[in-house]
């Protein structure tokens, strides 16, 4: 049965790619997009084309409470409610520890963590209503940590405690589950030859994922797992086994 579901940060990446998979499988797509409006205004285009109507995108910046509140309202109010809500926006760039201003700690933690909060939250009578289910997007480094990543690190450890604790607030109406990426895309600012090395030979499948990869996983925890929640599915190639 078709579902409609909210993704944020949908336009590129990951997010665009779960987007792309979510609309083959026939549901709809509310497009969260912040600064990406070319790139979201063309893959709705693309999607709409081969089913119309299934795919409406909203600008908002989900650091300013107002606007968050603005795109929780949309989702509630459209289609009759979302039943999906898939947490991917996120905010990544390296620091290390003594060089970490308030004002960064503040914007990562806003965009990793308060907002997947507060958009659960504003959320949360729909999904009941529904039966429906949240998604976070975490990261492998939320267990060990990336370094020179401190803030973003502490960031994704927290959704992931989050994932946790709201999957035994929402019970039993809503699941709330996490998917952990591994290496899938190299960051816009790319490694060096040397990092790039480095981290394949910590992967026990000595590849880069790809985004499909984390699609999927996502698609099975909507579509296919009705008795899993509280649960983080690492997609990491076998990443978490090596220190």
């Amino acid at each position: 049965m078709p579902k409609n579901i909210l993704i944020t940060g949908a336009a590129k990446r990951i997010g665009a790619e779960c987007t792309r998979f979510l609309h083959q499988q026939g549901h709809n797509i509310i497009l969260h997009y912040r600064h990406s409006k070319m790139s979201a205004q063309k893959l709705a285009q693309e999607l709409n084309q081969q089913r119309a109507n299934s795919v409406i995108i909203f600008q908002a910046n989900l650091l300013i409470e107002t606007e968050l509140c603005q795109l929780a309202s949309f989702a509630n109010a459209h289609w009759e409610g979302v039943d999906v809500l898939i947490n991917n926006a996120s905010d990544f760039y390296p620091q290390a520890v003594a060089e970490v201003t308030r004002t960064d700690w503040q914007q990562i933690m806003d965009c990793n963590v308060t907002a997947p909060f507060f958009l659960s939250q504003a959320l949360a009578t729909t999904l009941s209503r529904r039966q429906g289910c949240i998604v976070n997007i975490i990261d492998v480094h939320a267990e060990r940590g990336l370094k020179n990543y401190p803030v973003y690190s502490l960031s994704k450890a927290s959704l992931a405690a989050m994932t946790k604790i709201l999957a035994k607030e929402f019970a039993p109406d809503i699941r709330v589950n996490g998917v952990s990426p591994g290496a899938i895309l190299w960051p816009e600012t790319k490694p060096t030859e040397t990092e790039q090395t480095d981290i394949m030979e910590k992967i026990a499948l000595k590849s880069l994922g790809n985004p499909t990869d984390i699609a999927k996983t996502v698609s099975f925890l909507i579509d296919s797992a009705p008795y899993i929640t509280g649960q983080i599915i690492s997609v990491d190639g076998g990443r978490n086994l090596y220190s």
